[in-house]
């Protein structure tokens, strides 16, 4: 049986939406330095990354990072990316997560005292209104330093806790020195990639709508 002063938490990674949001910020995120700073948290239960990928490509810029997210204790969901042709007869590529994200943090609310999102996605308040309801505390981690804010109004005040991305640059940023030195593309899976250099070349980041051209 848990203690009453045991925190158990998951994280929600939106890739893409959390890349471009640290990208406006002018930093890149360090996902060792991201666990071990909720790892001290309280006791982290899951620690979810989604994100589009499109499949046909013969190599993905985005490949080293899942598989280094997917060895190193993240919990990796991906699926690939629809094509389709808009009214305008222009080619465009959709990739949500929406689904897959809200299904996972609906099943596992029962399970944790708090739910950190990483996305400004105004379409996750009612998720996050949803799993409020189950006793689950939300914290919702963007930005308003940018122009415009990254974060919908309206998820920012569901969340019980909003945590501006910026404020949490010097413990999640990876320091630039330690920026690796270029891999030959296919690197082994069991190397460290470097960390978010180019990696939304195959998603967009998240903005009025999911729908980007190519």
């Amino acid at each position: 049986m848990s203690s009453p002063v045991s925190n158990k938490i998951a994280l929600f990674i939106d890739g893409a939406n959390l890349y471009a949001t640290a990208k406006t910020l002018g930093f890149d995120i360090d996902y060792k330095r991201l666990l071990k700073e909720f790892q001290g948290r309280g006791t982290l239960l899951r620690a979810f990354y989604y994100t589009a990928i499109i499949e046909d490509q013969e190599y993905s810029s985005i490949r080293p990072l899942i598989d280094w997210l997917d060895y190193n204790g993240y919990t990796v969901v991906t699926k690939a990316t629809k094509e389709f042709i808009d009214a305008s007869g222009r080619r465009k590529v959709k990739g949500n997560m929406d689904i897959e994200l809200a299904v996972d943090a609906m099943e596992l609310a029962e399970h944790i005292d708090q739910m950190i999102l990483f996305s400004g996605d105004g379409d996750f308040r009612s998720l996050v209104e949803a799993v409020q309801r189950r006793g689950v505390r939300v914290t919702v981690i963007s930005t308003i330093a940018s122009q415009p804010p990254m974060i919908a109004d309206e998820l920012r005040r569901q969340a019980d806790v909003f945590t501006d991305l910026v404020e949490l640059q010097s413990k999640l940023g990876r320091d630039p020195s330690e920026r690796p030195a270029p891999r030959e593309p296919r690197e082994p899976r069991h190397h460290s990639p470097q960390f978010l250099q180019r990696t939304t070349t195959t998603v967009a980041p998240r903005g009025a709508d999911d729908d980007f051209d190519e």
